[in-house]
């Protein structure tokens, strides 16, 4: 019997027969060879999840399906609504506490990319109607202190202007009584606030409109619409500069101070601004390109959603929402913001120990995930706010289990857990989404010579002109299309490009640029 041979494999038969030509074996097998990093992702595509409608407490996600059903629309654009109309009760008047001093708001900024025809409108309206419902209640409750404080406004000033006439003409002796009585009453009316309007909801607004809105309405308002219209606002369709100051704070809780014509300034200690809208899926493109949204972190603030649109798939005849499930969600909700509508001093909600064992162990995955190579590094950013978005989230699926007296107790672990599903759908929507934003034809070019590479491994190194003959011509016309993909792999670490040899000095054409494959690819491994 011939024994077996213990000598190792050929390296020549993992390489694919389009680089068998010009194939090089690595360096000197008795040399070490260099370490390589992880290689980043270059522009993979990906599986998006669906909406994960069962993580929403069952008042919300019976809704969210039902709406889903009737407009024949993902669930994902009602959930994400339910998500925002929840922070618009609750933004503003809650906050929660992870541990120690990290405190979190609840307001969140919520983007579905959806295209035309996907009746977003007809889904507005439905998961918000009971916003605007209270909204109209609290504006009725409040006309009559307006009209009390309008009243008083207008007395004291009359009684001011009648004090200061008279001192005016007093005699010497008596003027400077009457100009204290003239002054006290000046600073009464000065005293006096006439409370603006109850608005809960806005469409969209100007950096100087949501200052003022944030001050008038005690510090929070959402911004709800099926059109992106607020990022060509932030972008400068009126001022002509982009502007995002205040929609930066307002997701942050930053302290905002409101400069108002012929007023003096106001502070606001703690804004909160919700926004809940729906995109066409260009939009992303455009916002990407606003001047400093990315750089000032306004883009990593938002949770977004690319579902696949149900156009042309739809049932004609879908199950109408049933009526208790509308009227459930319309009073629990309904109830939550009329309960929280007048606070002033916000609640803090904390974690049970359990609910913080959760959070801890989904916030070592983030951290080990942003390590360079890791699968959120190209996304740092966003992930950076990944744990807070799930606090928040967290806080709003316990305030909507516990609508009479959630503020009352602290958020359990299952809800937590909950929260942390959400999280990861989030994740891979903005893994997603920031890829696309990114898209240029380099990072396309790059993705489609790696997967060529893969399905045909290359050895241990190869030339440019190798690459050239075994790529298609429908990809690549010409050689130097190959440049800013070789770049851009190099620059992901899935490239080495080769010191060329020595020029015998004999002229002559030069030798084409040699590369070191990844092992991951070089031999069919990836």
């Amino acid at each position: 019997m011939t024994p077996a041979s213990n000598a190792p494999d050929d390296p020549y038969d993992n390489v694919s027969p389009l680089f068998r030509e010009g194939w090089e074996q690595d360096a000197d097998p008795g040399q070490a060879p260099e370490a390589w990093d992880t290689p980043v992702p270059v522009g993979e595509s990906r599986t998006l999840p669906a909406f994960p409608v069962d993580a929403l407490p069952a008042w919300v996600g019976e809704m969210v399906a039902a709406v889903a059903e009737e407009t024949q629309t993902p669930a994902d654009l009602a959930g994400c609504l339910a998500l925002a109309a929840l922070a618009a009760a609750a933004g503003g008047r809650v906050r929660v506490r992870i541990r120690g001093r990290w405190h979190e708001p609840v307001n969140i900024y919520t983007a579905v990319a959806l295209p035309p025809g996907n009746r977003k409108s007809a889904v507005f309206d439905l998961m918000i109607a009971p916003l605007l419902t209270v909204e109209k209640e609290l504006k009725a409750a409040s006309a009559l202190k307006r009209t009390e404080a309008e009243t008083t406004l207008k007395l004291l000033k009359a009684a001011a202007e009648r004090a200061t006439a008279k001192a005016g003409a007093a005699e010497a002796g008596d003027r400077a009584t009457a100009a204290q009585e003239a002054v006290a009453l000046a600073q009464e009316a000065e005293a006096v606030t006439v409370p603006a309007e109850t608005q809960l909801i806005a469409d969209d607004a100007t950096q100087e409109s949501l200052a003022t809105l944030l001050a008038e309405q005690g510090g929070r308002i959402a911004i709800m619409s099926p059109e992106g219209g607020i990022f060509d606002i932030i972008a400068g369709l009126y001022s002509g500069s982009s502007n995002m100051t205040i929609f930066l704070k307002g997701h942050a809780g930053d302290m905002a101070r409101v400069n108002r014509q012929g007023r003096p300034s106001q502070y606001v200690e703690r804004p909160a601004v919700t926004m809940g809208l729906a995109i066409q899926p260009e939009v992303l493109d455009a916002i990407a390109k606003v001047k400093g949204a990315d750089g000032r972190g306004l883009l990593a603030r938002y949770l977004y959603s690319v579902p696949v649109s149900l156009v042309g798939s739809r049932t004609v005849e879908p199950e109408p929402i049933p009526d208790q499930v509308v009227d459930a969600y319309g009073e629990r909700l309904a109830a939550l913001t009329r309960d929280l509508a007048d606070w002033t001093d916000p609640a803090v909600v904390t974690l049970t120990p359990e609910a913080d064992a959760v959070m801890l162990a989904y916030q070592k995955v983030t951290e080990a995930r942003l390590a360079k190579g890791g699968s959120l590094a190209p996304i740092i950013k966003w992930a950076s706010k990944r744990d807070g978005a799930v606090a928040r989230l967290a806080t709003l699926l316990h305030l909507a289990t516990h609508p009479a007296e959630g503020w009352r107790r602290p958020i359990e672990a299952a809800t937590m857990a909950a929260a942390t599903r959400l999280g990861d759908y989030f994740t891979v929507h903005a893994l997603h989404v920031f890829d696309a934003m990114g898209a240029d034809p380099a990072r396309d070019a790059a993705w489609v010579l790696l997967e060529h590479l893969k399905a045909n491994p290359p050895g241990g190194s190869f030339t440019k002109r190798d690459a050239f003959r075994s790529v298609p011509r429908s990809d690549f016309r010409t050689m130097s299309d190959l440049d800013p993909a070789l770049a851009l792999l190099e620059e992901h670490g899935w490239l080495r490009q080769q010191a060329p040899p020595p020029r015998s000095g004999k002229g002559g054409r030069p030798p084409s640029p040699r590369y070191q494959a990844h092992p991951a690819i070089a031999h069919g491994e990836a």
